[in-house]
């Protein structure tokens, strides 16, 4: 049974892969065995995810790619293809979120939180699946959100692009299955990254930050997520387990979505 999860001989693809929920993925998938490649927007930034992946004793190949570019997406497949082979798992989890009254949000702002949550993942999907096609099997895993389920205040430029999300995961499971090609979702609840970090830290007299409260009593696990939690699920997506698996999105919430909270 444990061999229907091992990854070797696999070669995974994570957007946004230099850090935090990418990161704790790609670690997860190469110790099943796959071989990491992952991509951000600077080089920096890439650098800096060669180094951690070094540290963690993981070889991965990082390239500097605006996965919003469809061109810069192409060139990269092309490099990624030509030094270490074709891609059998892609995770787009490349992401931004602007919380921004939706009367206060430009269209701009909203229109870039479209083009990095929901564009991107059709871009990058687009240029992958060709080649699955020809090999004859293949994973994607979207990277998507409770709200891909829910709406909240200020979020309204990224609930749409995760509820969009959610409907690409599907309409690439009903086009490409026949092909032997799974899409699938992950739906994180709230996870410990530095993007969140604000959100947790300590006010001036102590305190708790009141989002930080106000999650952590809408979780039944009473806590916020670590990144690495997700790289099982990960796994599971990505390797033979979930073979009969398609257009389905897996939330790993703490039970988020299951509970409607504690009576004041």
């Amino acid at each position: 049974m444990k061999d229907l999860f091992r990854l070797d001989g696999k070669i995974a693809l994570v957007t946004g892969g230099s850090s935090g929920i990418g990161y704790g993925i790609a670690k997860a998938l190469a110790g099943a065995g796959a071989k990491i490649t992952f991509c951000d927007i600077s080089k920096e930034t890439v650098e800096k995810g060669v180094n951690a992946y070094k540290a963690d004793g993981i070889d991965a190949h990082g390239y500097t790619c605006d996965v919003t570019d469809e061109k810069a997406v192409t060139d990269m497949i092309a490099s990624i293809e030509r030094e270490v082979g074709t891609v059998d798992i892609l995770v787009n989890n490349a992401g931004i979120i602007k919380r921004i009254p939706m009367t206060d949000m430009s269209a701009e702002d909203f229109r870039k939180v479209i083009d990095v949550d929901l564009n991107a993942p059709f871009i990058m999907s687009k240029a992958v699946i060709p080649q699955m096609i020809k090999k004859g099997h293949g994973k994607i895993i979207n990277i998507c959100s409770m709200m891909s389920e829910l709406g909240r205040e200020t979020v309204s430029a990224y609930a749409s692009a995760k509820g969009g999300l959610k409907m690409l995961t599907r309409n690439i499971c009903a086009e490409y299955g026949q092909y032997n090609i799974q899409c699938n979702g992950i739906g994180p609840g709230y996870i410990a990254t530095p993007i969140t970090e604000s959100l947790r830290e300590r006010q001036p007299d102590g305190t708790r930050h009141p989002f930080d409260q106000f999650i952590c009593s809408r979780t039944p696990a009473g806590r916020w997520l670590d990144p690495d939690e997700l790289g099982a699920p990960a796994v599971f997506l990505a390797s033979d387990a979930s073979n009969a698996v398609n257009g389905h999105i897996l939330y790993v919430d703490g039970g988020i979505l299951a509970y409607i909270g504690k009576q004041p």
